[in-house]
């Protein structure tokens, strides 16, 4: 069965995902909806998957020490960009969490200055900068 996660209001610092749940198991999320345990299923999934989270944060940590992964909202400016290609160097950006390229951003600009960006969460960038950056977008 396929479950779509909706939640009330999409807003910046979330992201939708879709999960596929056995019949049993999405059963036995309702019955704790149901009980009052959680206030419906999406508040049942992401208090589980903050749970995982929480019981790895040790493994977390040092994964993202040992990648030079920046943790959280990274925004990338034009000013940043400008800076990089005027000094001749393309940046190599690793995001745990949100990526935001800045709306004023060309694409030229980011393909003078962004030579790899990894982003493990969400990126929020203009689509003619996702396009432009396809082959060094991870």
């Amino acid at each position: 069965m396929v479950w779509r996660m909706t939640p009330m209001k999409k807003t910046e610092d979330s992201e939708k995902i879709t999960i596929n749940l056995g019949y049993v198991d999405l059963g036995r999320i309702d019955l704790m909806v149901r009980d009052g345990f959680y206030s419906n299923r999406s508040d049942f999934i992401r208090t589980a998957i903050r749970n995982q989270l929480t019981a790895h944060a040790d493994v977390l940590a040092r994964s993202i020490e040992r990648s030079t992964f920046e943790l959280g909202l990274r925004d990338i400016t034009r000013a940043e960009l400008e800076a990089a290609r005027a000094g001749g160097e393309k940046l190599t950006l690793h995001v745990v969490g949100l990526a935001r390229i800045a709306p004023d951003v060309t694409a030229d600009l980011a393909l003078a200055a962004i030579g790899s960006l990894t982003v493990l969460g969400a990126l929020q960038a203009p689509s003619e900068i996702r396009a432009a950056l396809a082959d060094r977008i991870r």
